[in-house]
This record gives C-alpha cells, sequence and structure tokens, in this order.
C-alpha cells in the first residue's frame, strides 16, 4: 500500500517539475532581458537535476544519483560561462557607449 502512494507521489512530482520545464522554456525564449533566459535556463537545469533524484527513488537505480551530480556540475559550469560571456560583451557595449559620447563632446 505505501509502495503504491510513494510511487503515486514521485510521478506526481515528475509531472510537475516537466510542466515547470516547459513553463522555464516558454521565460527562456520570450526574455524580455538577456539575464531573464539565463536564469530560465539554470532553472531547467536544477530542475532536470531533481528529475533525475526523483527517477533514482523511483526506480531504485543508484547509479542516477551519480549522473544527477554529474549533470549538476556541467550545469553549474555552462551558466557561469555564459554570464561570464554576457559581462564581457556588456562591458564592451558600455564602453563603446563612453567613447560615442567622448567623441560627440568633443565634437561640440
Amino acid at each position: 500500500m505505501i509502495d503504491r502512494v510513494c510511487d503515486i507521489f514521485l510521478t506526481a512530482v515528475l509531472i510537475v517539475l516537466g510542466i515547470l520545464c516547459f513553463f522555464c522554456l516558454i521565460r527562456s525564449l520570450k526574455g524580455p532581458r538577456l539575464a531573464d533566459r539565463i536564469v530560465a535556463v539554470n532553472m531547467i537545469g536544477t530542475m532536470t537535476m531533481m528529475s533525475i533524484a526523483v527517477l533514482t527513488v523511483k526506480l531504485k537505480e543508484g547509479v542516477l544519483a551519480d549522473v544527477a551530480l554529474i549533470y549538476a556540475m556541467i550545469s553549474f559550469l555552462a551558466v557561469v560561462v555564459v554570464a561570464k560571456v554576457y559581462l564581457g560583451v556588456h562591458r564592451e557595449k558600455l564602453e563603446m557607449e563612453n567613447k560615442n559620447h567622448e567623441e560627440k563632446r568633443g565634437e561640440k
């Protein structure tokens, strides 16, 4: 009896995580800013890791826990790299704006 309830609960958790991943996918495509997209992709990675952890319990496969940990490290590194690239682009954009502003001020 308790096994059946636990199985139903874990299935419901997987369904809810799938729906939440779908909403995060919409946010990552829609935006409006790049920061929103980065956070949404990070959330998708986190929920995928949680789904793998739930499957570890549901299927009673300990190997999946290792997969979830490796996925967490890869997801973390991906977000750090994307944020680093975004900051570099943002700095270049600010430098270009400052340079254009100084050129306009020098013309006057």
